[in-house]
């Protein structure tokens, strides 16, 4: 079962009825926030396997899966996430299937609990190839969360670079140009912005 994978941009504009804007930086400018020490050594010891190994499981365990759980860890909100969690909100649109992460602003573990706020979908290259996938999952979040005035973040990465994406209501926003991990410092001051208070 993999639907969410069948969806690229021009079906979710078809069939899930969303409006795409292209923009660079929708974000605000936002405060840095330091890696841990844990963070740090984590990846010094899993970015050089990530990379060489290139897959994107080998990219989501040893590099993507470290920076959301530091996002838990460092945020001063509640916040879970879930990995290869099954989301299936709705079989006759197609949201149904797998998503790499999801993040949530509860602090249940065993339970997903709305509101789901953010989708990551890991990509080993090219990021656009993915920017479908995760529209059509933060459709399902939305519907997941009934608060349709709540803005659900995406988020489509390689784990060196990150593109974000935003949905409200029927806009689809996608930054065109995607963030280096380095500095580490920025990128998670924008995740834990997202988690928190997006």
């Amino acid at each position: 079962m993999m639907p969410y994978s069948k969806f690229d941009l021009s079906r979710v504009q078809q069939d899930l009825g969303l409006t795409i804007h292209e923009t660079t930086h929708f974000l605000p400018d936002l405060p840095t926030v330091a890696p841990d020490s844990l963070l740090q050594e984590t990846l010094a010891n899993t970015m050089p396997l990530a990379l060489a190994q290139g897959n994107e499981k080998a990219r989501s365990e040893w590099i993507i899966n470290p920076i959301l759980t530091a996002v838990r860890r460092l945020s001063s909100s509640p916040a879970s996430v879930f990995s290869g969690r099954e989301f299936n909100i709705d079989s006759e649109r197609d949201l149904v299937g797998y998503v790499d992460f999801l993040l949530a602003r509860s602090p249940r573990l065993l339970v997903l609990e709305s509101p789901v706020i953010m989708l990551v979908e890991a990509k080993p290259e090219n990021l656009n190839a993915g920017l479908g996938q995760c529209a059509a999952e933060m459709v399902a979040a939305q519907i997941f969360n009934q608060q349709p005035e709540l803005t659900i973040y995406g988020c489509v990465t390689s784990g060196e670079l990150w593109k974000f994406l935003k949905l409200y209501k029927t806009d689809l926003t996608i930054d065109l140009e995607p963030y280096a991990i380095a500095p580490l410092d920025r990128l998670l001051g924008i995740l834990i912005y997202l988690v928190c208070e997006g």
